[in-house]
């Protein structure tokens, strides 16, 4: 599957809790703190909810990218 947008967060989902609710709150934060608009956000979270709890996690893994210190050096 491709981005729903061609974007990504500086977002690790594991160690968060497993709630979906938690998961979308998690993304919507960081894509606020990274500056996105409220349309990208809207539809990587629209997306997310068009199917089970697998497809969810899937979309918002698509659209995170952790970022490690190594990858500001």
């Amino acid at each position: 599957m491709e981005k729903v947008i061609n974007k990504t967060v500086n977002l690790n989902l594991v160690g968060i809790n497993g709630n979906a609710f938690a998961l979308m709150g998690a993304f919507r934060k960081q894509a606020r703190k990274e500056q996105w608009t409220e349309e990208e956000i809207s539809a990587v979270l629209k997306e997310a909810r068009s199917a089970d709890y697998d497809y969810l996690v899937f979309v918002l893994s698509n659209h995170c990218e952790p970022q490690t210190e190594d990858d500001h050096e």
